[in-house]
């Protein structure tokens, strides 16, 4: 038989588990790890060595005020890292403090130096705060456009973005249960911004992304969602230089061969003041796309397209089951666009002649290997795109395909756009178009260049009109 004292003791242990259960995390102040605010120390071992303690208990890790110059940073599972008011995570200017290691860039997988912030084979993770995490851009944005000015006449344009190596702020890798938000500040990204690759259950809610202090960077997007699943963005405040809220599945011969899609994403009650489009799927479409929605999304001047669909002949690739409504665009040059043939000196590829293949970088290869035209073409079907209201646009839609991947089955209502001229559609099938209103300058209307004269003379009155 139990003594009374020995169930007292259990007891006792049960209440203090529980107590402990319920306490709140515990706080690792990285300055107590010998991390230095005053911008010219290199913090980077010191501001690991938090996170390492943090992982070992779940904690949360942060900074009093100050600017902690710091080279690539890893964050474990169960981490939060809430950079605070008044504290600054500042981007090395130096490669060497950003390790070289396996990743995706730009649809291709490659070795390249780690993002500034990185999670990496991970779950369990929170990135917040109301400080900032600088990538110091303009020393990456510099090193890109000097290699660009050498590889541009040799007919190497497609090969810049990827020989310049230039660090990403924040990478979620293999990861999941990630969240990232509470306003925190991300700018001056050497690179992309964020790019969620092979990760699932993310959720984004409130970042602001500056990328145009101290010039434009190029290829600075906002947030890449990247053959990831079951993906949640919003309250996004964007101002980049590319593609603002982009997904991608991968590029050419290689995308091909990973073949893993992007699927179940919901983008929502984002601004975006600046970067290509207010939503893109592409140009990196080889994996795929599925059950993506996007709305609620406000763009203005320095946007030039509101919905950009992209992609290329040796792309590959699908998307279907995309929803994007309710969108209030203003001064957009185009609200709708979809271009097939995307950017050709970027998309189409080819060693310079007489290059011994054994001289270049590796992921040349798989950058120029020729992708057969079954498996090259890209297929966008079954797309639904309504409530858009658009103002100060040049032209309103803007659609091309090919004569052998068709854009298929579009439901596109409720447009209410006021632009200088209709635009046209082309190589499309099973398109229905109702309650359009284009309100042009020109008094254009609307074209379908395959034939299609029924819809080209009704698309605009009052009855739903099917192609």
């Amino acid at each position: 038989m139990k003594t009374k004292s020995f169930w007292a003791s259990i007891l006792g242990l049960s209440l203090l588990a529980g107590a402990n259960l319920w306490a709140a995390p515990k706080l690792y102040v990285a300055n107590e790890f010998g991390a230095k605010g005053d911008g010219t120390t290199l913090a980077t071992a010191s501001l690991q060595k938090a996170i390492d303690a943090a992982a070992a208990t779940g904690g949360t890790v942060t900074l009093k005020p100050g600017v902690y110059l710091t080279g690539s940073l890893f964050l474990k599972s169960g981490v939060t890292l809430d950079v605070a008011e008044g504290a600054t995570l500042l981007g090395s200017e130096k490669r060497e403090d950003y390790p070289v290691l396996p990743t995706r860039i730009a649809g291709i997988e490659m070795s390249w130096p780690a993002a500034l912030v990185n999670v990496r084979d991970q779950k369990n993770v929170t990135i917040t705060g109301k400080g900032v995490i600088d990538g110091a851009g303009p020393v990456w944005w510099k090193s890109y456009w000097d290699l660009r000015a050498i590889y541009e006449p040799k007919g190497l344009r497609w090969a810049s973005d990827y020989d310049a190596q230039r660090p990403r702020l924040m990478l979620v890798q293999n990861s999941s249960e990630v969240k990232i938000g509470g306003g925190i500040q991300l700018k001056r990204s050497g690179f992309w911004t964020i790019q969620l690759l092979y990760s699932h259950d993310v959720h984004i809610d409130g970042v602001v992304i500056r990328n145009n202090e101290g010039g434009k960077g190029p290829s600075t997007d906002g947030i890449d969602i990247d053959s990831s699943h079951d993906i949640e963005i919003e309250h996004a405040d964007i101002e980049v230089n590319d593609d603002a809220l982009c997904l991608k599945s991968g590029r050419d011969s290689d995308g091909l061969r990973v073949n893993r899609p992007t699927e179940n994403v919901r983008i929502h009650d984002c601004i975006i003041r600046h970067g290509a489009a207010a939503v893109t799927i592409g140009s990196e479409t080889s994996g795929g796309f599925r059950n993506i929605e996007a709305y609620n999304l406000t763009a203005y001047e320095g946007v030039p397209n509101g919905v950009l669909f992209k992609s290329a002949r040796n792309r590959g690739g699908y998307a279907k089951d995309i929803r994007v409504h309710d969108l209030t665009l203003i001064n957009v040059a185009i609200p709708i666009r979809m271009n097939m043939n995307w950017n050709p000196a970027y998309s189409y590829t080819e060693l310079p002649k007489g290059t011994d293949p054994k001289t270049v970088p590796p992921y040349w290869i798989p950058l120029t290997t020729r992708v057969p035209e079954e498996q090259g073409l890209p297929h966008f079907s079954d797309v639904h795109i309504w409530n858009i209201h658009a103002t100060g646009a040049k032209t309103a839609v803007s659609a091309s395909a090919y004569p052998n991947a068709t854009l298929d089955n579009f439901r596109i209502d409720h447009l209410d756009i006021e632009a200088k001229t209709a635009g046209s559609i082309a190589n499309s099938r099973n398109w229905t178009l109702s309650e359009i209103n284009i309100r042009t300058a020109d008094g254009s209307k609307l074209v379908f260049d395959d034939k299609a004269a029924e819809a080209k003379e009704t698309a605009f009155g009052d009855k739903e009109v099917k192609k």
